[in-house]
């Protein structure tokens, strides 16, 4: 990594665009300390902190702490991440938007444009809630017309500049750039977390050896998090494949072989994200409506539902919620491996091409097979991020060391900076290719 860095800096225009992409997260950050105009920004932050549920954490660790700051990026680029799958989705059920996708870089410009307007619309829809919500609570310090339209306003366009500057590290900066906001936003909390792991379980302790001992198993289990993400991001079943001779003319060509890298973590972190918004909804509405506090069914059920009531020896039965997520994961790795990996696709482009995988006949048996091996993978990989996931929830239940971040954020992080990094790798070896043809 850090020879990466230093043989990137030799080249100017990958210095420059690396310089870009740092004054743009400096940006992003000043902007999450910007007041939202026309909220009571102090009875906001107490009402945040005597929360403290999964939902809001979660919404807290992605957005950087905007959120709970409640600053003019607030709702951050969640409208964005909700638009963009909103019309993966929507590419299954409408021919039209397929053949976009499909349409080379036409298509991927369509389709861009249409993910912006409907992110537009989502901030819209979400600032006019958060709004009349807080409103409604005596959140905002005057509740009427004017102060409404402020403030929606200021979050629509606040969420449209941090999806303007993502598009802008894209563009020049060093790629990833949504990627890179949301992973921006995430190592923002995590010294604070630090801190909190620190005073509860070091400063905290009966004693040194105590102490010590607590400092090595929180530096152990962040350290075996990290090296499960990197082997989990990296991990990849190669299927050879065969290409076979042909004439061109007076020539040769073919012959030679290649193999298709099928990611052992196919679906990335989106299962763990879909799973987790599906059982933080309910929660969050509960919250948001002040419910949820009684000893009701209801209740316990919300309970189930909150990662912070999971694997608490003191309280089994809510842990049944935990299998429920399992179940979510697995699912939703399937279902977005579905939709984004096309095996027969695949298979009839190979036979086009004149590949074939060995041992296996061209068209459809060559799709049942990567069917078959897709299948093996999937399941592989929704474990292995089940495993990452699920280690902060442990510690969390047993010795409620609640903090933001977890296998979802470690997940994010290291691979927003493996593929950064393949990148900028990627572009030091154009340019030197550049450089070689020039002389």
């Amino acid at each position: 990594m850090l020879e990466t860095f230093r043989n990137a800096f030799k080249i100017k225009d990958i210095r420059n665009r690396i310089f870009y992409t740092l004054v743009m997260l400096v940006v992003i950050r000043l902007g999450s300390q910007l007041p939202l105009p026309g909220v009571n920004g102090e009875v906001l932050a107490n009402w945040f902190a005597s929360q403290g549920t999964d939902a809001l954490n979660f919404f807290s660790a992605i957005t950087g702490g905007s959120l709970e700051n409640m600053s003019v990026f607030a709702l951050n680029i969640t409208p964005y991440i909700t638009s963009s799958i909103i019309i993966q989705l929507l590419t299954i059920a409408i021919p039209k938007l397929e053949e976009m996708q499909k349409d080379g870089e036409d298509g991927r410009k369509k389709m861009t444009k249409i993910t912006r307007y409907v992110t537009i619309a989502l901030a819209v829809i979400q600032s006019v809630a958060m709004a009349i919500g807080f409103g409604r609570s005596g959140y905002l310090e005057k509740f009427d017309a004017l102060n409404v339209i402020m403030m929606v306003a200021t979050l629509t366009a606040g969420s449209a500049v941090l999806m303007w500057i993502g598009e802008r590290i894209t563009e020049k900066g060093v790629g990833n750039g949504i990627s890179i906001v949301l992973t921006i936003n995430i190592l923002s909390r995590i010294p604070e977390d630090l801190m909190t792991l620190y005073t509860k379980f070091i400063a905290n302790a009966a004693n040194v050896g105590n102490a010590i001992i607590a400092a090595v198993v929180i530096i152990a289990v962040i350290l075996v998090t990290i090296v499960l993400v990197v082997f989990l991001q990296d991990g990849q079943r190669r299927i050879p494949v065969q290409y076979s001779k042909k004439i061109q003319g007076r020539k040769q060509v073919g012959g030679q072989s290649s193999y298709i890298p099928l990611k052992v973590n196919t679906a990335g972190v989106i299962p763990i994200i879909f799973a987790q918004s599906i059982m933080q909804m309910p929660v969050l509405v509960a919250t948001m409506l002040g419910k949820g506090n009684g000893n009701g069914i209801g209740s316990k059920i919300l309970h189930g539902l909150s990662q912070s009531y999971w694997c608490n020896p003191k309280q089994p039965i809510y842990s049944l919620g935990l299998l429920l997520y399992i179940l979510l994961v697995i699912a939703f790795a399937y279902f977005y491996t579905s939709i984004t990996f096309n095996p027969l696709e695949i298979a009839n482009n190979m036979k086009r091409q004149g590949g074939f995988i060995p041992g296996i006949r061209p068209g459809k048996p060559t799709s049942d097979y990567l069917t078959k091996i897709l299948n093996y993978i999937i399941f592989i990989g929704a474990v292995g991020l089940m495993i990452v996931a699920v280690i902060p929830i442990f510690f969390n239940g047993v010795f409620s060391a609640s903090v933001s971040f977890g296998g979802t954020s470690i997940i994010i992080i290291v691979g927003v900076i493996i593929e950064t990094l393949k990148q900028i790798e990627s572009q030091m070896l154009v340019r030197y290719y550049k450089g070689f043809l020039n002389d």
